[in-house]
């Protein structure tokens, strides 16, 4: 696990399911983390990137869905005037 920078923590009390505590006690083995807390806040957080990432499929597929056949045709066209060299001789970051 990489290091990240710090940041402040707060303290809660939760109660789990026994199957909800070995799930993240073998997270916390498999991952190589030092707590089942760092594990507990590991889980949560790719949980949260997760509903991010499917909030954002979402709205690309509300786009899609809603968007006019002109509006399609001119991202096709736009898409093949670039091709796969679109980014080519931009500066990296």
């Amino acid at each position: 696990m990489k290091p990240e920078a710090k940041t402040r923590k707060v303290r809660r009390s939760f109660t789990l399911t026994p199957e909800a505590v070995a799930f993240v006690g073998e997270t916390r083995l498999k991952r190589g983390v030092g707590s089942n807390s760092e594990a507990l806040d590991l889980l949560l957080r790719e949980a949260m990137l997760e509903e991010k990432r499917q909030k954002i499929d979402s709205a690309y597929q509300n786009y899609y869905d809603t968007a006019s056949e002109q509006d399609l045709a001119e991202q096709r066209e736009w898409a093949e005037m670039t091709g796969p060299n679109m980014f080519r001789g931009m500066p990296k970051h």
